[in-house]
């Protein structure tokens, strides 16, 4: 089965959401993509978890989990959108929290065949992201390019 994930900046994108629509579309009919993978920490994060919301809605035999970067507790509890599941990887308890987020990324990469990117800037970590999924030989799909 395919897996998909997300990276983008984290200020804007909603502008990217009906093609991020059209994009998992065509991703679960013509490319038979059923699993996806979605941070918390952004608004591309919430964009891209508003359009896994409808894309489950429309093809519900797919799943979807957000990925968190921190242990779930009441203190640093975050909300999603539509409370979708979550997962927490094995092993990223090990990890210092200054440095959680950029393991959570890298495990989302290890797991993805395809990785969506909205990247606006070389100098961001959505881009350094972006560099280390296509470093791996991931299929790397830019709506950046594509927004005017």
């Amino acid at each position: 089965m395919s897996c998909c994930t997300f990276f983008g900046h984290s200020s804007g994108g909603w502008e990217t959401l009906p093609l991020l629509k059209d994009l998992l579309a065509q991703l679960i009919e013509k490319e038979g993509v059923q699993l996806f993978y979605v941070g918390n920490h952004g608004h591309f994060d919430r964009v891209a978890e508003c359009a896994l919301e409808w894309a489950k809605d429309h093809y519900p035999h797919i799943s979807y989990a957000v990925v968190l970067a921190y242990f779930p507790s009441n203190k640093n509890k975050e909300e999603t959108f539509f409370s979708p599941p979550t997962l927490y990887p094995e092993g990223l308890e090990k990890v210092p929290p200054k440095f959680a987020i950029s393991a959570r990324n890298r495990w989302m990469i290890d797991q993805a065949d395809i990785v969506i990117t909205y990247v606006r800037s070389s100098s961001t970590r959505a881009a350094i992201f972006k560099k280390i999924a296509q470093s791996k030989g991931k299929d790397v799909r830019e709506l950046s390019s594509h927004i005017l």
